[in-house]
């Protein structure tokens, strides 16, 4: 029996600039890794490719004076309504930027007592505690000071609220959880909300509002900058001061353009997928991690798809409990064999917890990959879709 399963492997490349051949550089420095490992290439194994590498040797960059660009095309003038941004300097701050100096006046409306995926403003039980209803009660930055002193976050250090009224567009702050409260303000509005977005604008458009949503801003170039035709500003973060890196563009092409130049140098057929943020919450800050719009852009066509997997503890302890060791092992990996293609809902697989292939891989690469200084922007996943029937 083997005793080794599914193996994630960091890979480190060189330092990626714009207009690297980053396919070549991808498939070099993961056979350079496998050689130094000593384990070889197999067929399904599974390439990561974290998209901030991808957008970065695309170019796929907007500075915030095109962002005001774009912003002035949609709005011609007065105030604009910006709901529901997440709580982030590497997220939002450059991109508010844009929208505040493409608008003559902002208005920004937060939810609380968190944003969207989960940076909190406050605790929910202080909320509680004061007895304000977060369904029903608004604030302006004053009002909810009064009964908030602190709003600083207790991860950044950072109190959002300032931030956000002084980056410019001389804004004012709101907080209230219900979209259309900033129609009080303005009929003119930027959904900045990620998961949410679509709910959002059909609720303010309902409302009467002329709305974009940040997916729908640098939908394509404007004055020179990169864009995203299926994102817009979603899933972009910090460069500098006053330029973003977009979520990366044609990823079909480059998976597919990855997978073919793995076949061509070593005969074997890998997975190949651009992850960004997975797919997780932090159990004690309680943030979501994903602030992308997916977890995964693209990804090729072996990753399609839900597992269909037994649960191997039911088995066990139902069906085989009158079994011990190797009786035990025999029967479940005969179980394994015979399974039926679709085991949705069967009691066998209960608790097996069903999630795409791109967002359980996307967030395992992730994870290994880091945020930071790791250096490995590539992970190689070995054996993902063994199991104890593997021989």
């Amino acid at each position: 029996m083997r005793s080794v399963g599914t193996q994630a492997i960091g890979v480190r490349t060189p330092i990626i600039r714009e207009g690297d051949p980053l396919p070549e550089m991808v498939v070099s420095s993961v056979l350079a890794s496998c050689e130094e490992l000593g384990v070889p290439l197999r067929d399904r194994d599974i390439i990561g490719v974290t998209e901030a590498v991808v957008a970065r040797a695309q170019g796929n960059y907007a500075t915030v004076a095109q962002i005001a660009a774009d912003v002035r095309e949609k709005f011609q003038s007065g105030t604009v309504g910006v709901v529901f941004p997440i709580l982030s300097r590497n997220r939002f701050a450059t991109q508010y930027k844009g929208i505040a100096a493409g608008a003559e006046k902002v208005i920004v409306q937060l939810s609380y007592p968190s944003d969207e995926v989960g940076n909190h403003i406050v605790r929910l039980d202080e909320v509680l505690d004061k007895g304000v209803n977060p369904y029903a009660d608004v604030f302006d930055e004053n009002d909810f000071r009064a009964r908030f002193p602190d709003v600083v976050h207790e991860f950044t250090g950072v109190d959002y609220l300032k931030l956000y009224r002084e980056l410019g567009g001389g804004a004012r702050v709101i907080l209230a959880n219900d979209p259309c409260e900033i129609l009080k303000h303005t009929n003119q509005v930027i959904a900045a909300d990620i998961h949410t977005r679509d709910a959002t604008k059909k609720r303010l458009r309902a409302g009467g509002a002329n709305v974009y949503g940040l997916d729908e801003i640098l939908t394509k170039s404007v004055a020179g900058s990169g864009w995203n035709e299926n994102y817009g500003l979603l899933g972009a973060n910090k460069s500098t001061e006053d330029r973003v890196k977009l979520f990366p563009r044609d990823c079909d092409a480059f998976v597919h353009t990855v997978q073919a130049l793995f076949l061509e140098k070593t005969g074997v057929n890998v997975e190949v997928l651009i992850y960004g943020d997975g797919a997780f919450k932090d159990p004690i800050g309680k943030i979501w991690e994903l602030a992308d719009p997916v977890v995964s852009p693209a990804f090729t066509e072996g990753l399609a798809g839900l597992p269909n997997e037994l649960k191997l503890k039911y088995l066990a302890d139902n069906q085989f409990a009158d079994k011990k060791g190797e009786d035990a092992r025999a029967a479940i990996v005969a179980s394994i064999r015979s399974k039926t293609l679709n085991l949705m809902g069967k009691d066998e697989s209960l608790g097996t917890t069903p999630r795409y292939y791109s967002d359980l891989i996307g967030s395992l690469c992730d994870l290994v990959s880091g945020s930071g200084d790791k250096g490995t922007p590539v992970v190689l996943i070995r054996g993902y879709f063994d199991n104890l029937a593997s021989e």
